[in-house]
C-alpha cells in the first residue's frame, strides 16, 4: 500500500491535525491521483463534527478534488499520465442493481461516498482529498477542461454540480425567471450557471452586501430579504427558485413567490424541520422539492459546460495548517466564495 499524508478529524470535538494512512494499492480499472486542491464544503463541517449522526472517525474530509493523473490501472482507457482530473462526492456506486440508472446513481442504494464511508468490499474506508493522493476506479473520475485552472475546478466538483444539477432538471434558460437564495459558495455558483443558461436570475439574500458581486456573477436584481416589502413586490415572480441556505427561513413565503406551477428546490439541510402550510402549495399548484448533487454523467456535463462557457467559483486559496480557522470562517459567511486547499502546503 502506498502511505498517503493529510489532515483528518479524529474525533468530533477535536479540530482536525496531521493524518498518514495508507492508500489502498490500485486495480486495473483504477486511477491514481496526485491532489493538487480541494474545496471546502460546508458538509465537511458538518461531517467532521457529526451534526449528522453519521461520522465515522479518523475522517479525511474532502470531497471536491482536482489534481493529476500519475499512474493508470492496465484495462483504464480514458485517461492517462499527465490529465487534469477531478473527483466529486462519490467513488463507487451498485454496479449491479437491476434498476441501476446511471443518470441518477446519487439516487440509488450502493453509493459510496468519497470520504466518511467504506468502498464496496464493505471494510475498507474511504479518505477524502484534504490529502496529498486518492485511488478512484476509473468510471468515478472527471476529466477537468484545459481551460479550467485547477484551484478553481476543485469546488465545481460539489458547489457546481449540486447547482448545474436543479437548473438543468428544472429547465432553466430563456424565458425563465429563477430566484436563487443565499449568496455563498452554492448560491454564487448558481447565479453564474443560471445566467450562463440563459435564465433571467434574482438574488435573495439576507442583505445587499454582496450585491455588486451578485449582479457582476449575472444577477439581472438583488433583493435583501430582511426587508418585508421584498415579498410583497416579488410575489408570484418566479418560475424557480432554488434555495441554498441551511438556515431555518419561512418556507411559506418564499413558496408565495412563486407563479403558477412553480418549484422550489432545497439544497441546504435546516437543523430542525420546517414547517410548509398547505395553502403555500394549493392554489397555484406550486411544488417544493429536493435536489442532491449529480450522477458522474451530469457532473461531466457540467464541467464541459463550465469550461465552454469559462465559468468557475470565486475562491480563496488556504494552507492546509488554515483548515481550522477556515471552518470558523466558513459558519460565520467569511469567505467569498469557496476556500480551496492548496496541497503543496502539506510540505510546508
Amino acid at each position: 500500500m502506498a502511505i498517503a499524508r493529510g489532515y483528518a478529524a479524529t474525533d468530533a470535538s477535536k479540530p482536525l491535525e496531521p493524518f498518514t494512512f495508507d492508500r489502498r494499492e490500485p486495480n486495473e480499472d483504477d486511477v491514481v491521483i496526485s491532489i493538487k486542491y480541494c474545496g471546502v464544503c460546508h458538509s465537511d463541517i458538518h461531517q467532521a463534527r457529526n451534526e449528522w449522526g453519521n461520522s465515522a472517525f479518523p475522517m479525511v474530509p474532502g470531497h471536491e478534488i482536482a489534481g493529476i493523473v500519475t499512474a493508470v490501472g492496465a484495462k483504464v482507457s480514458k485517461f492517462k499520465v499527465g490529465d487534469h482530473v477531478g473527483i466529486g462526492c462519490f467513488v463507487d456506486s451498485c454496479v449491479h442493481c437491476q434498476t441501476r440508472d446511471v443518470d441518477h446513481e446519487q439516487y440509488l442504494p450502493g453509493l459510496v461516498q468519497t470520504y466518511n464511508s467504506v468502498e464496496a468490499d464493505g471494510k475498507t474506508p474511504t479518505y477524502g482529498g484534504y490529502s496529498d493522493s486518492i485511488v478512484v476506479k476509473e468510471g468515478y473520475v472527471l476529466s477537468i477542461p484545459d481551460n479550467l485552472p485547477l484551484d478553481k475546478a476543485a469546488p465545481l466538483l460539489c458547489a457546481g454540480i449540486t447547482l448545474y444539477s436543479p437548473l438543468s432538471h428544472w429547465k432553466a434558460g430563456p424565458g425563465k425567471k429563477v430566484a436563487i437564495i443565499g449568496m455563498g459558495g452554492l448560491g454564487h455558483m448558481g447565479v453564474k450557471l443560471a445566467a450562463a443558461m440563459g435564465a433571467e436570475v434574482t438574488v435573495l439574500s439576507q442583505s445587499l452586501s454582496k450585491k455588486e458581486d451578485g449582479l457582476k456573477f449575472g444577477a439581472k436584481d438583488y433583493y435583501a430579504t430582511s426587508d418585508a416589502t421584498t415579498f410583497e413586490k416579488l410575489a408570484g415572480s418566479f418560475d424557480l427558485i432554488i434555495n441554498t441556505v441551511s438556515a431555518e427561513i419561512d418556507w411559506n413565503a418564499y413558496l408565495n413567490l412563486l407563479k403558477v406551477d412553480g418549484t422550489m428546490v432545497l439544497l441546504g439541510v435546516p437543523e430542525n424541520p420546517v414547517p410548509v402550510h398547505a395553502f403555500s402549495l394549493i392554489p397555484a399548484r406550486r411544488s417544493l422539492a429536493g435536489s442532491m448533487i449529480g450522477s458522474i454523467k451530469e457532473t461531466q456535463d457540467m464541467l464541459d459546460f463550465c469550461g465552454k462557457h469559462n465559468i468557475t467559483p470565486d475562491i480563496e486559496i488556504i494552507d492546509i495548517k488554515e483548515i481550522n480557522t477556515a471552518y470558523e470562517r466558513v459558519l460565520k459567511s467569511d469567505v467569498r466564495y469557496r476556500f480551496v486547499i492548496d496541497m503543496a502546503t502539506l510540505d510546508g
